[in-house]
């Protein structure tokens, strides 16, 4: 039966604490100026909604809701014409955030917790600059046993949903930077958290309808985390972010190669320079992140991947922006 799973309060800096710390500064000033400058414009959230504020009208286009029929402007003009709705401004944003130690690890420009990290920073940062309120909870492997005498080898990693910590969801940009230290200094424990149980957590106690984002590489069983997604779907608009590493994807032809399970602490070696087992290996990894995004899409949430080899900040833009395009199809407000 598995442990229930622990709330605390955030610990204390890991070794990457100082890393995380530099990181976290270089982030608030990309973000304050470049994100500002591609986001320009009436901005209603990341995932915006029908909200009841009433914005412009355009005409009718089959398969629109009748009951936003704008009568007056279609008898001025003679053509159907329905009133379009701005999102509520005032949002609640909640961050589920998973930390498990295969986070620590990255081949590209960044490790996964840092970008990790940024999408937390910019999310953040959109969400408080209208007024709105954020909070989160951080998921981290459980914490390792107390010491009994001498160790004659390291024990295996705990099994169970892990270390959870919640932060409360509050306004302001003095909170906001508050919740952001608390994820940088959230130590990473060995193991993995209990993905589904952080999201879980999201659920209890029930919260007004707001914007829930779900932050992993969710290498956990698809399983383990679908059915509490869905649950949140029912009340809550859900983005998950999805962050890979490339070579997660695909491996290189570098001969032997050592590899470390960072959750276990597993050594293998891997003889890259075989085309059938590198082939393999990329079919499985594809296999891997179709059931991950399929399993997203049954829970109805939005998708967004982010690498450790590409511009996060591009990808969340481009994201945004698809976004907004498809929710208002092409017009402009």
């Amino acid at each position: 039966m598995a442990r229930a799973a622990a709330v605390t309060s955030p610990g204390r800096p890991s070794a990457g604490g100082e890393r995380d710390e530099a990181v976290l500064a270089r982030l608030q000033l990309l973000v304050t100026r470049k994100l500002d400058g591609l986001l320009q414009g009436d901005y209603a959230g990341l995932l915006p909604g029908p909200g009841s504020e009433a914005g412009e009208s355009r005409e009718y286009r089959p398969g629109d809701d009748v009951r936003r029929m704008d009568w007056p402007v279609t008898a001025r003009t003679t053509m159907p014409h329905v009133r379009r709705t701005v999102a509520d401004r005032e949002l609640e944003t909640w961050l589920a955030v998973d930390l498990s130690a295969s986070l620590d690890f990255g081949t590209g420009r960044w490790l996964k917790r840092e970008v990790v990290v940024a999408a937390a920073a910019a999310l953040t940062h959109l969400t408080v600059r209208g007024g709105n309120r954020i909070g989160a909870v951080i998921g981290t492997g459980a914490e390792p046993p107390a010491r009994a005498g001498r160790w004659r080898s390291a024990p295996p990693p705990p099994a169970g949903p892990g270390v959870l910590t919640r932060v409360p969801a509050r306004s302001g940009r003095r909170e906001a930077q508050a919740l952001l230290r608390a994820l940088v200094h959230t130590p990473v424990r060995p193991g993995r958290s209990d993905l589904g149980a952080l999201v879980d957590l999201l659920n209890r106690p029930p919260r007004r309808r707001g914007l829930a984002v779900v932050i992993s590489d969710f290498l956990a069983p698809p399983g383990q985390w679908g059915r509490p997604l869905r649950k949140l779907r029912v009340r809550h608009d859900v983005l998950a972010i999805e962050v890979v590493d490339p070579r997660e994807l695909e491996l290189p032809d570098v001969g032997v190669l050592p590899v470390v399970d960072p959750e276990t602490g597993e050594l293998h070696e891997v003889q890259t320079a075989d085309a059938g087992l590198r082939r393999r290996y990329a079919d499985a990894a594809a296999a891997q992140r179709d059931t991950i995004a399929a399993e997203l899409r049954a829970a109805g949430a939005g998708h967004l991947r982010l690498r450790t080899d590409r511009d996060w900040l591009l990808d969340m833009v481009r994201f945004v922006a698809a976004q907004r395009h498809a929710r208002t199809r092409g017009t402009t407000r």
